[in-house]
């Protein structure tokens, strides 16, 4: 009888094992486009941070990035996007401040590092941001081909750029103005790739 039970707890352990392995190896990657002027850039987004994974392929289903701005670039550090209050700006118009109302989570995840191309989430610092919890829509993509990873675990990095590489160098290069924003705009057009 007892081995009987064992039997089957053992089987049911590994059943259990079985399905949760399952899950993570068929857990779908998610790949997205970001389209500039400057071509495009296609990226993926880190299963291993779902709260910004799904936050951001809600907002871009929504159509939220479309008509954003690279708001803040810096070459040699990253270039930025993701605020709101950046579509229509006018010339000259501080950015940077502005987001959907809400904040996520705090997803550190040592493995996935601020290499070149990383995408990673925007966040205001200092004593008014103890958890580090992220902008609900601001992010950035890292440029140096050295990365940036003095950022490592103070900003959640969710995806990574593999492909249009080059387009990040070609924002980084455009003339700046105050605040580090380009003084001709540059637009984005997110996509979810199906």
């Amino acid at each position: 009888m007892k081995r009987t039970i064992f039997a089957i707890l053992a089987i049911v352990f590994m059943f259990n094992l079985s399905s949760i392995s399952q899950t993570k190896t068929n857990e779908k990657v998610v790949k997205f486009v970001i389209h500039t002027d400057f071509g495009d850039m296609t990226g993926m987004l880190y299963n291993e941070t779902p709260k910004h994974r799904d936050n951001f392929v809600k907002l871009v289903k929504a159509g939220y990035y479309d008509g954003l701005l690279f708001h803040r670039v810096i070459s040699g550090f990253m270039i930025q996007g993701g605020d709101p209050d950046s579509k229509n700006a006018k010339p000259g118009q501080p950015l940077g401040m502005g987001g959907p109302g809400y904040t996520v989570p705090a997803e550190f995840v040592p493995s996935l590092k601020h290499n070149r191309g990383a995408l990673a989430a925007a966040r205001t610092g200092g004593p008014s941001n103890p958890q580090k919890a992220s902008s609900g829509s601001q992010f950035y993509i890292v440029h140096p081909e050295n990365g940036a990873h003095f950022l490592d675990n103070e900003y959640t990095v969710y995806g990574q750029i593999t492909d249009g590489l080059t387009v990040i160098d070609k924002i980084a290069a455009v003339e700046k103005g105050s605040s580090d924003r380009p003084v001709k705009d540059v637009k984005m057009t997110i996509k979810i790739v199906e």
